[in-house]
């Protein structure tokens, strides 16, 4: 059964294993993310490109990097693998705007959001969305905890929200008016990604979309 698309999308994020692809694309997500990044759920570029031969065509896959080398990530993005590129890390405007120029994909700038200030400064990087997840310390994403969303000020850049996001809390999250909502642990059993909480959360995020 097909998902209807349209109003706010969805990603499911942090996709390593081919059982995870057959259930995204049994549930037809919006985006499916790849972890290039250090993390329990990393993969690296030549099993990327199994699991995006594998993913239905409809559904964007997005690397998700930090700090990583210019190079590593036009490599993938030359190959196929991503369609979409994800900075989570400290990429300042410069690094950015050179992403751009020497690649045709769109770029997602993650901000770990401490306050307004914080997401207003990444709005005038050179990216075509940003992402709005927790600040959580040292660490660059992948907490599964909220920030306080009343934070968000109105912006003019589509932006992908992030950051505990789960079924209990998915109207909520829409109603902030969000490109997309981007979740991973939350659709996880004993770290993995859990096909029915998949399918679940997909369907959640449709129905409120409407």
């Amino acid at each position: 059964m097909d998902m209807i698309r349209g109003g706010c999308r969805i990603k499911i994020c942090g996709l390593s294993r081919t059982e995870d692809i057959e259930a995204v694309n049994r549930a037809q997500p919006d985006f499916a993310g790849f972890v290039f990044a250090k993390s329990r759920r990393q993969v690296d570029g030549s099993w990327a490109g199994v699991l995006r031969r594998a993913l239905d065509p409809q559904i964007q896959a997005v690397g998700v990097f930090v700090n990583a080398p210019v190079g590593d990530i036009l490599r993938l993005a030359d190959s196929g693998t991503i369609q979409m590129i994800q900075l989570h890390g400290d990429e300042d405007e410069a690094y950015v705007g050179e992403v751009k120029r020497r690649l045709d994909a769109p770029v997602i700038k993650a901000v770990r959001v401490r306050s307004a200030s914080d997401i207003l400064r990444a709005e005038a990087m050179p990216c075509d969305y940003l992402l709005l997840d927790t600040y959580a310390g040292a660490q660059y994403g992948g907490s599964g905890q909220m920030f306080d969303w009343e934070m968000i000020p109105p912006l003019k850049k589509p932006y992908f929200l992030a950051g505990g996001i789960s079924e209990e809390n998915a109207w909520r999250a829409i109603s902030r008016g969000p490109y997309a909502l981007d979740v991973s642990s939350a659709v996880e059993t004993d770290g993995k990604k859990d096909p029915e909480k998949i399918y679940r959360m997909v369907l959640t995020v449709r129905k409120a979309a409407r």
